[in-house]
């Protein structure tokens, strides 16, 4: 019986093995991956991405058909065009703070330190300063005031608030102590926002012993803004383009 020579078989098993393995590589088969906990975490921040993307899309579509109702509403005579801008002014005074405003929320009561003795390193510890007031604000603001007035000024997205002497300048007004702050707002967390156990406005009161009072009140009445915006460099976009 006549014996096949071995390496005929070997080179004719090689020959056939890479045929089957490049037509599994043109056959595009699929390439699979190890799953992790990482990988899925990042496939769930995708996903969250992509629908935070889909809800904001889905909020600007709401508002464009909106927009388009009413022009189709004027179209037909159905609106009355100045009863619109009418409107749309409105809405830009009380958001520019050009209109006064009431509503529940807090009023704060600050003055320097009453003591005759020096609490902290120096005497300046012991009195109020800009930054004092604009810590405080920012509290409030990111507590969710609505509007906010110091000694009866609107305190408005330009508003200066800086040292002068012994006085604070607000939009160039000067004004001394005590300083009145009223902010419109949910006075529970208007309030805590300010004294709850280490709030800039806790560290004033119970380590510099600076006056701070909280009170809250149903009705909070915060002035309109009274002087006119001005802009120096600023302007609309397009005009003056060459």
């Amino acid at each position: 019986m006549r014996r096949h020579n071995p390496r005929i078989i070997l080179t004719i098993s090689s020959i056939v093995l890479g045929i089957i393995i490049s037509t599994l590589m043109k056959a595009n088969v699929e390439y699979y991956v190890p799953v992790t906990i990482k990988s899925i975490q990042n496939t769930q921040n995708e996903i969250n991405m992509i629908k935070n993307e889909i809800a904001e899309l889905n909020t600007v579509i709401e508002e464009k058909q909106q927009e388009l109702e009413v022009l189709e509403n004027i179209s037909r005579g159905d609106e009355d065009i100045i009863d619109i801008l009418a409107g749309d002014l409105k809405y830009n005074k009380l958001i520019s703070g050009n209109t006064q405003l009431e509503g529940p929320g807090i009023s704060i009561k600050m003055y320097d330190n009453p003591e005759s003795y020096v609490v902290g390193l120096s005497a300046d510890d012991d009195i109020i300063h800009d930054v004092d007031i604009l810590n405080i604000i920012n509290d409030l603001k990111l507590a969710g005031a609505e509007a906010i007035s110091i000694n009866g000024e609107r305190v408005i997205t330009n508003s200066e608030i800086k040292c002068g002497g012994p006085i604070i300048r607000i939009n160039g007004k000067s004004l001394a102590t005590p300083f009145i702050i009223q902010a419109i707002g949910d006075p529970k967390l208007l309030t805590a926002s300010v004294i709850a156990p280490g709030t800039y406005g806790d560290v004033l009161k119970n380590v510099y012993f600076i006056g701070f009072e909280v009170n809250t009140e149903e009705k909070i009445v915060v002035p309109a803004y009274k002087d006119r915006f001005s802009f120096k460099y600023a302007k609309p976009k397009g005009e003056g383009d060459i």
